[in-house]
């Protein structure tokens, strides 16, 4: 009723049932208006249309669009073949292997150029469990429409005409507040697992209810992400906790049964008071940036999510006795780093920063003389201190470190020398030896 309502109050071309005949919404419907699309995707679609190509701002932009949300990026998808757009724009590249696309540079914005995929035939090649492992086949726009993954993401908009063009009443379930599934979940499921992670994102972000149809075989085929490349999980996953809706998007994720394995012994850290409280303390905190427009770190982030596997383990290495304390904490590091390669693929940089942030914090034990001095320099001490913050908000460590440090950082000169607690035994460093100049009765090397 509601679909049948919001397509004659939108008019344009009623879809036929093999949606060939799409819905074309004038502005005057729908409130997108040319200057509300980047700079960039204009300019991309003027010059695909000018080379006499269909080209639309696609998916996740329009959607944002349609429901007043500001787009962080804009993608493009024409008829044009990746190596057509390639020679139409010198700053471009062709990537991807098995879904190949072009990164279009327009000034300090990168556009991604995708050509309308055809329907995949029975001899696309999929692995065991039917995910597909090549996806270079280029169709119609009709084509393209019915492969995307969601309704509310198969909605094109022509900055020429101002046209929203939507094949699978897109825009009414939209304001249905509802996610639904093009085609047969079980099968897009199969095509690509990633896209359960998806719902859970999107229906979290966008405030919308995941269609029964879609949300019932989610549980059972959960097991398929097992099956993703770590890369690409991480990708997702990334794009999760980030999206300023994280607490809700984790929360659903357990309602669906898709946290497990995505985080080593996730489901277990949430199990714990402790654990459950800290997680979602910095979840809360990330949230807040996003919406606040504040930078945010992934390194920070999924430190704070692995924290409590690390003080698991790093008390189990000291329990053996074979390594001291920073030794024992070092190697717990690098175990639960290693077990996490195994699921997500974090990058080389961030497990860096991951690493700075969980070594500093047996130094904020450290009250004394100069060591308070020397870690206020180093470069990674903020980023250890809001971690350190988070911990005290937990319950993990006592309020009165935090607070120690935010006084000591802010004080100056004599003020910080009245905050330094006095030395303990054993806490003075053992001089190291001197070594005797050459000449002193030092014998020469062989060399000379």
């Amino acid at each position: 009723m509601i679909r049948k309502l919001i397509s004659r109050v939108f008019g344009g071309k009623k879809a036929t049932a093999g949606h060939n005949e799409p819905a074309v919404i004038p502005v005057s419907s729908h409130g997108i208006t040319r200057d509300r699309i980047s700079s960039g995707s204009r300019r991309v679609c003027e010059t695909l249309q000018s080379h006499g190509h269909k080209a639309f701002v696609v998916g996740g932009a329009v959607r944002d669009l349609l429901i007043g949300a500001d787009p962080k990026d804009f993608d493009v998808a024409t008829d044009a073949t990746p190596e057509q757009i390639r020679r139409y724009f010198r700053r471009s590249r062709i990537i991807g292997r098995r879904f190949q696309i072009v990164h279009v540079m327009m000034g300090q914005e990168t556009l991604e150029v995708t050509t309308f995929r055809g329907m995949l035939g029975d001899d696309a090649k999929t692995d065991e469990h039917g995910r597909v492992l090549h996806d270079n086949v280029f169709g119609s726009q009709a084509e393209d429409a019915a492969r995307r993954d969601f309704t509310a993401n198969a909605l094109y908009y022509d900055p020429a005409t101002e046209a929203v063009v939507d094949y699978h009443h897109g825009v009414a379930d939209l304001k249905q507040k509802t996610l639904r599934m093009i085609g047969d979940p079980r099968k897009r499921y199969r095509e690509d697992p990633v896209r359960m992670l998806r719902a859970v994102r999107l229906a979290a972000k966008l405030g919308l209810i995941i269609d029964p149809a879609a949300r019932k075989p989610i549980r059972e085929m959960a097991e398929l992400l097992e099956n993703v490349p770590p890369a690409r999980l991480f990708d997702e996953m990334l794009k999760l906790l980030t999206s300023g809706h994280s607490v809700k998007c984790l929360t659903q994720l357990r309602e669906e049964g898709l946290h497990h394995g995505l985080l080593p012994l996730l489901d277990v850290i949430l199990e714990q008071p402790l654990g459950e409280k800290f997680v979602m303390l910095s979840l809360a905190n990330t949230d807040a940036r996003v919406k606040q427009g504040k930078p945010i770190s992934p390194g920070f982030l999924f430190a704070t999510l692995l924290w409590h596997e690390v003080l698991a383990q790093w008390e189990k290495i000291k329990g053996q006795g074979e390594l001291a304390n920073i030794p024992a904490l070092y190697a717990a590091m690098d175990e639960v780093l290693d077990s996490q390669a195994e699921k997500l693929a974090i990058t080389r940089r961030i497990a860096g920063d991951i690493k700075e942030i969980w070594a500093l914090q047996p130094r904020f034990d450290q009250r004394a003389g100069k060591r308070p001095y020397a870690l206020l320099e180093q470069p990674r001490f903020r980023a250890a201190y809001d971690f350190l913050l988070l911990r005290a908000e937990s319950g993990e460590v006592a309020r009165e470190v935090a607070e120690w440090w935010t006084a000591f950082q802010n004080a100056e000169g004599e003020g910080r020398v009245a905050l330094l607690q006095p030395e303990q035994p054993g806490d003075k460093k053992r001089r190291r030896r001197r070594r005797k100049p050459r000449g002193e009765g030092a014998p020469a090397s062989p060399a000379e």
